[in-house]
């Protein structure tokens, strides 16, 4: 057994609490599995005086969603200095934004879907159809409707008349105050998982997604058995490298550290479209991040166990 102790934080707040009390309990039996002494803590008010009084060689983030990716969680650990495994505050919130994620991915030349953003008030103030119009306009039909910042697809929808509009931005905007409206491509779904190793980034195999209802929604992310999933994904090699190379991209580009994952789409021609990114990829028993190592070969306990001692050594 190492001597190495580390608390898992999981839980939170958020709307995704349940999938990230999933991902902690399987990352802490991962750990445990790679000889590390493993407790699981809740992101509670109890949480700084754990910090204080029992304080691990170094905390894993398994939250998502909310404080647990948006940079609160992580700024706590940075005031107390507590080492920890994942991304640090100030990218984690540039990654969290969605538009702002999209935008420096499109600054650095590469490509992501064309896109608009709305707050709430603007549907308010301006009246909702003259903006619905405007948006179909510009964008186009089908469109993607998601809260700017979220996880889980919590709100996300696909819309593809323009008379299902009114109805789904009522329903992405129970999930937050801004929509993020962008052009909708067809292709397949993926997702790539970024690691840092001792040379750099690295990425994992590509995961295709084929969800039985066409779209990756929370329910096709968390029921097992309506989402099919292939790792690696079935593309040619000139379209898995193209899928790599964007994850690894938007991990340097973000400023993303230790784990990240990016969700792309390949369209038809074989351009890769990025979509967004977490920082803290989900664990659980129909997640992506699990697919991707053991198609790699590795052991999500060994991975893990190495980002502990690269944060304890930073």
């Amino acid at each position: 057994m190492s001597d190495r102790w580390v608390a898992v934080l999981s839980g939170g707040l958020s709307h995704e609490r349940e999938v990230s009390l999933r991902s902690g309990r399987r990352l802490s039996a991962a750990l445990r599995s790679a000889g590390l002494v493993v407790e699981e803590w809740d992101a509670d008010a109890r949480l700084l005086t754990r910090l204080r009084d029992h304080r691990p060689d170094a905390v894993v983030v398994a939250l998502h969603g909310g404080e647990g990716e948006n940079g609160s969680v992580q700024t706590v650990l940075e005031l107390v200095g507590v080492p920890f495994v994942g991304t640090d505050s100030r990218a984690c919130r540039r990654a969290w934004d969605k538009p702002t994620a999209k935008a420096e991915i499109a600054r650095a030349g590469l490509t992501t879907p064309e896109w608009t953003v709305l707050p709430h008030a603007t549907f308010r103030e301006l009246g909702a159809q003259p903006v619905l119009d405007a948006m179909v306009e510009k964008l186009g039909l089908p469109l993607m409707l998601k809260p700017d910042q979220g996880g889980s697809a919590l709100g996300a929808q696909v819309v593809r008349d323009a008379a299902e509009l009114p109805t789904a931005m009522v329903g992405c905007l129970a999930y937050g105050d801004t929509v993020l409206a962008e052009r909708y491509v067809e292709g397949v779904e993926v997702a790539v998982v970024v690691i840092d190793g001792p040379d750099g980034p690295y990425a994992l195999p590509p995961v295709e997604i084929v969800p039985e209802n066409g779209v990756y929604d929370y329910t096709a992310r968390y029921t097992a058995g309506l989402t099919d999933f292939h790792a690696p994904a079935r593309l040619d090699e000139k379209a898995a490298r193209a899928v790599s190379e964007l994850g690894v991209a938007a991990h340097r580009l973000l400023g993303l550290r230790d784990v990240s994952r990016t969700d792309a789409i390949v369209a038809a021609d074989g351009t890769v479209h990025f979509l967004e990114v977490t920082v803290s990829p989900g664990l659980t028993e129909t997640s992506l991040m699990p697919m991707a190592v053991e198609a790699a070969g590795q052991s999500m306990g060994e991975i893990y166990a190495g980002l502990v001692e690269r944060a304890v050594s930073r």
